[in-house]
């Protein structure tokens, strides 16, 4: 009798019920603790999908910046206990880190996404003062799909409530490709409202947009564009494109053995500490 085996993935195989250990455990297992409070399986609404891990400096000068972390998966998938690696690199650097599970599809589309993600932020505004945050900086972040819910909120829903964007490798203005995203979004007209680089103005919030040259997942001119579109409106932009790395290794990049492939928890903590001074 042998045991069904899943296909590898960075998050491990499957082995009956057993789950072996992938290159996200080992990222993770080396993320700062010393430095870092961890606690988990916190609320933010109603449902398993619901749920939030914060991540605190052990200690803080002043009132620390708060960090709404989206990770990606194409909005099929993902799971907050794979972000450890995220929240505590900025965590020990002094950030309260706030990183939200959100209902994927099938079971919601968009419009799903986007209300889970104004739920998570809204909590924010109410968690963060009580750990001692600053009410009045609390950031968007997030990677690749979660990227786009960041800068959906940060532009949209959100205006006004967030002290910035960090937008890494996400799709800002793009065409559903598969059966699937075609569920997701909307057809024909309708598409373009539900694109970030259609809703800004010179409102929105400063933004830090950052892409690997090398991505083939998002296209790096999804970065380029909706930076090009702040910069038309008013808002201070950062926009760097690493060298070298692809769709994963941006957000990789903050992990402590892959911090040397380019400097991307140096320049969203830059980001954080001075917004205004995005160039």
């Amino acid at each position: 009798m042998s045991a069904a085996v899943s296909s590898t993935s960075p998050r491990g195989a499957t082995v009956g019920k057993l789950r072996l250990p992938g290159a996200i455990d080992l990222i993770n297992a080396l993320a700062p603790r010393r430095r870092v409070r961890m606690i988990g399986g916190l609320a933010y609404g109603d449902g398993p999908r619901h749920g939030v891990d914060v991540y605190l400096p052990a200690s803080s000068a002043g009132k620390p910046p708060t960090v709404v972390f989206f990770y990606g998966g194409g909005w099929e998938e993902g799971e907050r206990r794979d972000y450890r690696f995220v929240g505590a690199a900025l965590a020990a650097r002094g950030v309260i880190v706030a990183v939200p599970d959100y209902r994927l599809y099938p079971d919601v589309d968009h419009a799903g996404f986007l209300a889970d993600g104004a739920a998570a932020l809204a909590w924010a505004h109410g968690f963060a003062p009580g750990q001692g945050g600053d009410p009045g900086r609390i950031f968007l972040m997030g990677h690749s799909a979660g990227a786009y819910i960041a800068a959906m909120l940060a532009l949209g829903a959100g205006r006004g409530a967030v002290a910035g964007l960090i937008g890494l490798s996400g799709p800002y203005d793009f065409t559903p490709d598969t059966p699937a995203r075609h569920a997701m979004f909307p057809a024909g007209a309708a598409l373009a409202a539900v694109m970030p680089v259609n809703l800004v103005r010179g409102d929105a919030p400063p933004a830090l947009l950052a892409a690997g040259a090398r991505d083939r997942v998002v296209l790096p001119r999804n970065s380029a564009r909706l930076a090009e579109r702040l910069r038309s409106a008013g808002v201070p932009v950062a926009e760097r494109h690493y060298r070298g790395l692809g769709h994963k290794l941006v957000l990789g990049a903050l992990a402590r053995p892959l911090q040397v492939a380019a400097p991307v928890l140096a320049d969203c903590l830059r980001f954080i500490n001075d917004p205004g001074a995005a160039a």
